[in-house]
């Protein structure tokens, strides 16, 4: 099964009416905002503080700060497994891709893929396998294999023609700095992205990430609280525009100052030497109720569904097409 292995692409629009679909990751960022009695004010609030954000960035030719506004689609992502007879395809990932739309000019201009990633079998990897292999062991260790197959189907989604015929160019995801690292600020400073900052070692989520083709750069914007994880596969600073760089950061940013106030939303920005600490004390809460217990406990769940009905029932041609893909 070496060549059969396809995926699907369907999208929907990220707005105040959005309601997660049942194949929706619950965890998911975007998704949990849009559950309970404030789900609409949630939705509301977080799209009114992605468009202030990008226009405050985007402050040329744009005296009052309103000259644009972001559309947010949810694109997910299903395989096709041979052998598998079903009218719909397996669950395998979702992301949000940014739209650009000028006010002045009437332009409907594309932003970039990825943003909010997230994955049932990276929920799998993380949540079920890491747990188990490590328990009762003297020293935090990764199996072998960890990530493997989730790499090569990400690598083999973006080379797809499914991708090449949906979107133009690779996509960015773009996460929180991690909690275990300590980053140290460079000379490096781009116009948008701000100041880069270098991490003293991979973390596990940036080894996972490798393993799909994607390597981290940290930057911090101006008027950022701290430094953001940009995941890419080609040159960050070179292949996507200023406006599509700035879809990413105001999207992105939104997010964790939602998430991890802690960190995006500090009353302080990161120094030259920043180790992000959710124990921090001195920051600021939005607006937008938020379950972050919740979302740590759901992963766990989620990595049990994709343990039972993506993996079990097609372990061996899953592993199989796999094998075919190793380096």
């Amino acid at each position: 099964m070496s060549q059969t292995v396809a995926f699907t692409i369907t999208s929907f629009p990220f707005d105040e009416d959005y309601t997660p679909s049942e194949r929706t990751r619950i965890t998911t960022n975007f998704a949990n905002l849009a559950r309970g009695a404030e789900r609409q004010a949630n939705l509301r609030n977080t799209l009114r503080m992605i468009n202030s954000r990008f226009n405050a960035m985007a402050a040329w030719d744009n005296p009052g700060s309103d000259r644009y506004s972001i559309q947010l689609d949810v694109i997910s992502v299903g395989i096709e497994v041979p052998g598998r007879h079903c009218a719909e395809a397996l669950p395998f990932l979702e992301m949000l891709e940014t739209r650009i739309i000028d006010q002045v000019s009437g332009r409907s201009l594309d932003g970039i893929v990825g943003n909010n990633f997230s994955s049932y079998l990276r929920d799998y990897d993380f949540s079920i396998v890491l747990p188990e292999h490590n328990r009762d062991k003297p020293s935090f260790s990764f199996p072998g294999d960890f990530g493997d197959l989730h790499g090569r189907l990400f690598k083999s989604f973006v080379s797809s023609t499914a991708y090449r015929s949906r979107f133009r160019k690779p996509p960015v995801i773009c996460i929180s700095a991690s909690t275990s690292r300590t980053y140290r600020r460079t000379a490096n400073h781009h116009p948008i992205m701000g100041v880069e900052y270098l991490q003293d070692d991979p973390s596990p989520t940036d080894r996972y990430f490798a393993k799909m083709g994607l390597q981290a750069r940290f930057f911090m914007p101006a008027g950022s609280a701290a430094p953001l994880a940009f995941y890419v596969r080609d040159d960050l600073l070179a292949d996507y525009s200023n406006l599509e760089l700035l879809g990413t950061i105001s999207t992105m940013e939104t997010f964790q100052r939602i998430y991890r106030p802690e960190i995006y939303n500090a009353n302080s920005a990161a120094g030259s030497v920043y180790r992000p600490s959710l124990s921090h004390e001195d920051y600021s809460l939005t607006r937008i109720v938020y379950d972050r217990e919740e979302r740590s406990r759901l992963a766990v769940e989620q990595g049990r569904f994709a343990e039972d009905h993506i993996l079990e029932p097609y372990r061996a041609a899953l592993k199989e097409w796999s094998d075919s893909r190793a380096a």
